[in-house]
Formats: C-alpha cells, sequence, structure tokens
C-alpha cells in the first residue's frame, strides 16, 4: 500500500568547500577536502585516500540512510541484520566493525570503544559527506583504525527559505520533514526535523520509528573570527520478531535510544599567519531494551528481560595553525576528554528475578602536531604523531605520514604509512562481575597505502590503489569461568590487503557514469582462544561478513527538470557463521546483486519550487542476506515531493 507524505528537504547554494559541485557519482574527489588533515585542503594536495559524498545527491537519491549512502563507497562494507532501523555496521577496508571513528560536524559519536550503529543516522540536513580510507589516530585519536567517517551539516545561504512534503510506500513507510534556513552579514542557520516510520518487512513485530532533528548556527562577527554551534538530535526505537539465531519468535521485544550531539567550533586568526581553533563536543546516549512474557503462560525458562545504558563522551580540543610561508601549515594540538558508562539489566526466569548494575569511567589527555608541506612544486607532504595518556592503558603513540605528487595536470601519485589505535570497550575492561580486564592495551594497526589518480579532460577519471593492514593486540573474549580469570585478553590478529579502482566518465547533457571494484583478502593471524570450525577467528581464513569482490555501477542523467538515476551493487561470496546451529559453524554467504532505481522531476521551477521523487530500492525484488538468516527488504518504493517557499 502506498501512502504519500511531505518530504522536507532545503535546497542550497554552492557549499563553503565545493564537494556539493562535484559529479553526481559517489566516489570521485571533490575540490576541497577537510576531514583527512582537518584544515580545507585541495583534493590534489591530500596523501589520503578521499571519498566525497554530496548531500544533494543523496536527496536526489531519496537515499534516507548514511548507511545506504556507504554501500557504494570503495572499500566499504556494509551489513544490517535484516529490515530497516536492524543494527548495521560498516567494515572498512576489512577492519573491525569498531575501527572506524565516526563524526557529526567533528563530534565523535562512537560509543566509548568505537561502536556505532548506523541503523538510525539519517542523511538530514547533510551538506556532504567525508570518508577517509586509513588509519587517523593521529588527529582524531581511539577508533580511527581503518578510517573516518564524518558528516557535515547544511549551511544557511542566502535569504530565509522553508520546505516541506510528503513521502511514503512499501511496508507502509511514511516520512514526515521540515527544513528551514537563511543567512545575514553576521550569522547563517540551518534547522531540520524529519520522522521516518515503517512497519518493516517481517511479518510481525517490525515497527521502525526515526525522529532526527538537526540545527547548525554559524556566528562571524568579523573577518577573523567565527564560531558554529551544531546540534543533532535522534530519537527512534526498533521491534523485531527474532533471536540471535535469525528465528522468529518474539510479538512484543524491541530497542529503543535517543542520543544528543552537541558541538562548538570556535575560531580566531590572530595574524596573517596564526590561527587559534577550539572544539567543545559532548555526545550523550540512552538506549535500552524490552522483551515482556508473550503471555500470561510464559513463565518457563527466561522469559523476560530489560536493559537500560548511558553513556557519555565529554571533549575539549585546542589546536594553533600556524602558516609557514609557502613550505605549509603547522598543526599543534591537545585534547582532553572524559568518557562514563553505566548499565542496569533485569531478567526474569523460572528460578526467580537476576538483575545487575555497573557503573565506569575514564579520561584521556592528547598532543599532537601536523606539519602540511610542499617542499617542491607538485609536492605534498604530510607528516604527523600524537601521544595519548589514558588512564586506564596509559600511553600510546600513533604516527602518519604521507605525500601527494602531480607529475603532470590531471596526474597524481600519492601514498600514505601510519598507525591507529583503538581502546577497549567498558565491558572489556572493567573489573566488574563481566570477567573485564582491567590491565588490556589498545587495539592497534599499521598500515599503508599507494595509489594513482589520473583525469582527462575534467570529463574521464580513474583512480587504482593499493593497500595493506595489520591488526594486533585485537582483544578477544576468554571462555574462562567467569571469576577465574580475566575473560578478554589482548591476543587475536588479523591482515587486510586489497585493491580499490575506480572509473568515472561525465558526458554532455548531464549525463554520467561511474563504477568501482574492491578486491579484499583479510585472514586471521593468530587466532588465540578460538578453536575448531564454529571458531570466529580461524588461521589463514576469511574474516567474517567482508566479500573478497565488491562492485557498484551508478549511471545518472541530470537537468534543469529533474534527474534520474540506476545503481547496481554486487557483492561477492562472504563468511559468515551459522547461529541457528550448535556450536555455529562457519558458513559461506551467497554473492548477491541489488538494482535501486531514483528519479527527481520539477513540476514548477518558480516560487514557489514543487519536485516529486521516486525511489524504487531491490527494483528486481531479489532474495538475499547481508547476514545470515536475516533476509533484507524486497522490493520497497517510495514516493514524495517537496515545496519550497
Amino acid at each position: 500500500m502506498l501512502k504519500f507524505a511531505l518530504v522536507v528537504s532545503l535546497s542550497m547554494p554552492p557549499m563553503q568547500v565545493a564537494a556539493q559541485d562535484a559529479p553526481r557519482d559517489t566516489a570521485r574527489l571533490a575540490e576541497m577536502v577537510v576531514t583527512a588533515t582537518r584544515l580545507p585542503m585541495p583534493a590534489v594536495n591530500v596523501a589520503s585516500s578521499v571519498t566525497v559524498i554530496s548531500g544533494a545527491q543523496l536527496r536526489a537519491q531519496g537515499i534516507t540512510t548514511v548507511a545506504d549512502a556507504l554501500r557504494s563507497v570503495p572499500g566499504a562494507a556494509v551489513a544490517r541484520s535484516g529490515s530497516f532501523g536492524a543494527a548495521t555496521s560498516l567494515f572498512l577496508r576489512g577492519g573491525e566493525s569498531d575501527y572506524v571513528h565516526v563524526l557529526v560536524d567533528g563530534v565523535p559519536v562512537n560509543g566509548p570503544g568505537g561502536a556505532f550503529n548506523f541503523a538510525s543516522l539519517s542523511s538530514d540536513n547533510i551538506e556532504r559527506i567525508e570518508i577517509v580510507a586509513g588509519p587517523a589516530s593521529v588527529l582524531y585519536g581511539s577508533d580511527a583504525v581503518a578510517g573516518v567517517v564524518q558528516i557535515f551539516t547544511r549551511t544557511g545561504r542566502g535569504a530565509d527559505a522553508i520546505e516541506g512534503g510528503v513521502a511514503g510506500g512499501t511496508y507502509h513507510t511514511l516520512k514526515l520533514a521540515a527544513a528551514m534556513q537563511g543567512s545575514g552579514e553576521y550569522l547563517d542557520y540551518t534547522f531540520s526535523v524529519s520522522r521516518f516510520n515503517t512497519d518493516g518487512s517481517y511479518l510481525y513485530n517490525n515497527q521502525h520509528r526515526n525522529l532526527v532533528a538537526s540545527s547548525r548556527v554559524r556566528v562571524h562577527a568579523d573577518a577573523r573570527s567565527d564560531a558554529t554551534l551544531t546540534l543533532r538530535y535522534t530519537d527512534n526505537s526498533f521491534h523485531f520478531p527474532t533471536d540471535f539465531t535469525g528465528k522468529l519468535e518474539d510479538h512484543n521485544q524491541f530497542t529503543f535510544g535517543d542520543g544528543t550531539a552537541v558541538g562548538v567550533d570556535a575560531g580566531r586568526r590572530v595574524s596573517n599567519r596564526v590561527e587559534v581553533r577550539v572544539l567543545l563536543a559532548s555526545h550523550e546516549t540512552d538506549d535500552g531494551a524490552d522483551d515482556q512474557p508473550d503471555t500470561p503462560a510464559d513463565t518457563l525458562g527466561f522469559y523476560a528481560s530489560s536493559s537500560l545504558t548511558h553513556g557519555r563522551r565529554r571533549s575539549v580540543d585546542g589546536r594553533i595553525n600556524i602558516q609557514l610561508g609557502k613550505p605549509g601549515i603547522v598543526t599543534v594540538g591537545a585534547k582532553v576528554e572524559t568518557q562514563s558508562f553505566e548499565a542496569l539489566s533485569e531478567s526474569k526466569s523460572q528460578f526467580g528475578l537476576y538483575s545487575s548494575s555497573s557503573r565506569s569511567g575514564r579520561s584521556n589527555w592528547a598532543a599532537y602536531v601536523q606539519a602540511l608541506l610542499e617542499p617542491v612544486s607538485r609536492l605534498s607532504v604530510t607528516l604527523g604523531a600524537r601521544m595519548d595518556d589514558n588512564d586506564k592503558f596509559g600511553q600510546h603513540a600513533t604516527y602518519r605520514a604521507g605525500a601527494s605528487f602531480r607529475p603532470a595536470v590531471g596526474t597524481k601519485v600519492r601514498g600514505t604509512v601510519g598507525t591507529g589505535f583503538k581502546e577497549a570497550t567498558f565491558v572489556e575492561s572493567s573489573s566488574t562481575p563481566n570477567g573485564g580486564n582491567p590491565n588490556l592495551k589498545p587495539e592497534r594497526s599499521f598500515s599503508w597505502d599507494a595509489g594513482l589518480e589520473q583525469t582527462l579532460h575534467g570529463r574521464v577519471a580513474a583512480t587504482v590503489t593499493v593497500f595493506s593492514q595489520r591488526f594486533r593486540d585485537m582483544i578477544q573474549y576468554n571462555p574462562t569461568p567467569v571469576g577465574v580469570a580475566p575473560n578478554y585478553e589482548n591476543i587475536a590478529a588479523a591482515n587486510a590487503d586489497g585493491v580499490e579502482t575506480t572509473a568515472g566518465v561525465t558526458l554532455p547533457h548531464g549525463v554520467d557514469f561511474h563504477a568501482a571494484y574492491t578486491y579484499l583478502h583479510t585472514w586471521a593471524t593468530n587466532t588465540g582462544y578460538d578453536t575448531g570450525f564454529d571458531a570466529t577467528f580461524v588461521r589463514d581464513s576469511a574474516l567474517l561478513r567482508r566479500p573478497m569482490h565488491s562492485v557498484a555501477v551508478t549511471a545518472n542523467l541530470g537537468g534543469r527538470r529533474g534527474s534520474a538515476s540506476v545503481s547496481t551493487r554486487y557483492v561477492g561470496k562472504r563468511a559468515d557463521r551459522n547461529f541457528a546451529l550448535f556450536p555455529a559453524p562457519r558458513v559461506t554467504l551467497p554473492a548477491y546483486a541489488v538494482v535501486d532505481v531514483a528519479g527527481e522531476l520539477v513540476v514548477r521551477a518558480a516560487e514557489p519550487r514543487v519536485t516529486v521523487n521516486l525511489r524504487v530500492e531491490n527494483a528486481l525484488d531479489r532474495a538475499y542476506a547481508e547476514i545470515l538468516n536475516y533476509p533484507a527488504p524486497g522490493r520497497a518504493v517510495l514516493v514524495g515531493g517537496r515545496v519550497a517557499f
């Protein structure tokens, strides 16, 4: 059944850095990138592998979540456990799902220890997404082992404006949203709010609700000073009928949560060569799960449970950017962060009531330095180092070096080498009844990559990148009974090597094509406590849920009256475990291909501007699963319209 609703998305003029004016593909470097160096830099000077996704293109294609946007990024593998709103993980270049540092306008939104669920991170009010592949702990600290994903909120431009409309479709999906923006001599602002509801693809108990409010206010009192306040609030719930094996058996269990990310980024150029910047960041989450008895007669075994958690990260990051003249820029910075985590759980069984609670906290001090140099014409060099001092794991040093060389117009050769680290979660490190080990060291990585980028006449572009990552001191669960010894140890290790290639062509009349292919080879080198065919880490075998081959191809047609696109994703075979059997043997998931179609038509170009949108996901209605026993939704149609004043 189709429902039609108001979908609101604000039309924006060109953004502050030129990423939104990039071609319609999602893997071509834009003119300027920020995340790789924390400074606006021309892409041709950046040594890291960077992908920029335009927020305008997300809205034109009707993509509602960041996870769906990341599916076409080279080196990225996204796995969702079933229907819309289910737990969603990102594996970047073969790393673990908690090896990617996620930022919203500079505010870290990972949980303590790196975990991040992409299920409810929507595309609302996004100006662009930057994905930096490779270790970036020098600038971002813990969790930036395999890369960084940063979401930038839109900036207000021009006169005050407001937009609104409706969209709905398959699975009784309904989305409502509203947005406004404007700017003046000293201030610009954006604000958006949206609500997404769906009944989900399972037969029962599969509703998902997601409310998102986002705002950005920037004050620029003079040419030397600026301050930006950003806020993003989410409130979501997800009902699911499946147990941990994927079997449908529960009519009333659900999870819920809300999160608030607040950032204040202020800067002052004290001279022509020196700029001082300070970032205040806060991220708080409240999450829970509830599963009550299915019927009054449900009183055997463990028949009911509930849990509540509260997590908080707060930090102050100050840095000084010193212009050295033509040779480059040196950044000297320091960061202080505090983290806290509280958990309360309760379960009911035929043996009685059991409850537990825990509370943990830690702090981290860090100092870092980065030098961006251009020693000779057409050569850019990046050097960086960082020292972290954590009250739990002590001191840990990281480094990064890179170079970008442009031997001819349109040609770029680049390479990087560096290290990254990830702190333990509170469950793994806290000395509580769960068997945590307070003596855990950070997980760490050593990585390098090298790439060649070539453009011809601004219409044809191709890239080839070779990379290698080594993950060491990976924390693993020790099956020794709780209380006998710590249940977590730094013992496992794994490698990931691969090749990423992209090719794109832009033709006259708004036509462009883009293709990306990733070859990924992962294998465990130290399995630690894992033994047997049911192990998570099997020596010389692939890591779970990372495909060896993946392809993304997109064709776009755009003009003044609208746009259309067709995207195809192929995901090759990958290892998983079958938890429906005991003791959960490893299996191979079959490859699959999915086709998505999207279109936007401008019904009225004059004010008020009226557009209608269509998006069809899994247009060929293929049956597939990104995680074993959790089938993905079939064909999903979303139709809507927007009105802008």
